[in-house]
């Protein structure tokens, strides 16, 4: 995470960084508030906007209820080619998690999910998640350098591969909805320890 909550963000620095004009810097800034991640105070200043954790917990169970029917569809249909397109992302989070390189690891994670979602046959699926994962996306790139919780990624990402190998249905959702989950308890520690970045 670059910016973190709380950051103030310039409007002039940003069309230097970006090489535009103010207009669509100021275009942009009124989507990142609509999106819930920046806040801007008149008189005050624009900021990177705190996580709410109020949200978390729904766009777990969005996560859940889709990517619960895009596992438990590929766990039935899954080929040896795309098991093995599993094992390419989990050998790249392996390398990525030993470089202690987040944002690459983080992209990674994405596509093991997004994987999973092809393999399924729901493709599109993936897209409808993005906007209900914003936050989650913002909390766990927080935790994943806090917390050490790559290596916990990665192995809850061997089970649930290893249950879609297997063709278990009924293990690959199980593994799928405990690995949604952990980011609530995650977030709650971060919170204690960045009281100021969420709210």
């Amino acid at each position: 995470m670059q910016l973190k909550p709380g950051n103030a963000l310039n409007e002039k620095a940003l069309t230097e960084k970006f090489g535009v004009s103010r207009t669509p810097v100021r275009e942009a800034l009124i989507r990142l508030v609509e999106d819930g991640l920046v806040n801007i105070y008149p008189q005050s200043g624009t900021f990177v906007a705190p996580i709410p954790t109020s949200l978390i917990p729904e766009a777990v169970v969005i996560r859940q209820a889709l990517e619960g029917a895009t596992v438990e569809r590929a766990a039935r249909c899954a080929t040896a080619e795309d098991v093995a397109l599993l094992d390419d992302i989990l050998a790249r989070q392996r390398f990525l998690a030993g470089r202690q390189d987040t944002n690459a690891f983080h992209e990674a994670d994405e596509a093991f999910h997004e994987a999973i979602a092809e393999i399924a046959g729901y493709p599109g699926i993936w897209n409808y998640l993005k906007p209900v994962k914003v936050q989650i996306d913002r909390a766990r790139r927080m935790t994943l350098p806090a917390l050490g919780r790559m290596e916990h990624v990665i192995g809850e990402h061997v089970i649930i591969r290893d249950a879609i190998a297997a063709h278990e249905v009924a293990a690959a959702c199980d593994a799928m909805k405990i690995h949604l989950s952990a980011v609530i308890p995650d977030v709650e520690e971060l919170r204690d320890t960045y009281p100021d970045c969420f709210i």
